[in-house]
């Protein structure tokens, strides 16, 4: 489904509002992506210019990286534990950009946009 990104139809006093334009292409958008733990599904999407965006509908490998190490490993993804973004996205485990997630190495914190990107990356929090 496409959004509109364009200026709304009314003020904020509920007064119709004359446009000054037609709808133009590059004032749309698109639904969010809510990336969910399963079985890794990805859709490739063409962007502005006919680049592609690869998204992330599903997934349950996250590259997760240890600061005192330096070092990143992939790891399994177990559970999301936290989400600052909405309360009910840890009930049905939506992962998006600052998520607490429980992996196989750890709790973890998510530190880049699964639904704009192809992959999970996450920083591995202190015990």
């Amino acid at each position: 489904m496409v959004k509109n990104h364009g200026r709304s139809k009314r003020n904020s006093t509920g007064g119709r509002l004359t446009r000054h334009q037609k709808k133009k292409k590059h004032e749309l958008g698109r639904e969010k992506i809510d990336t969910e733990i399963g079985e890794k599904k990805k859709k490739k999407i063409r962007t502005r210019g006919g680049d592609q965006k690869v998204i992330t509908l599903q997934t349950d490998e996250v590259n997760v990286s240890d600061p005192e190490k330096n070092e990143t490993t992939e790891a399994k993804i177990e559970n999301v534990l936290e989400n600052e973004a909405n309360p009910h996205y840890v009930r049905r485990n939506i992962i998006t950009k600052g998520a607490i997630i429980q992996t196989s190495e750890g709790k973890a914190k998510v530190t880049n946009r699964p639904g704009q990107e192809g992959t999970v990356n996450a920083v591995l929090l202190k015990k």
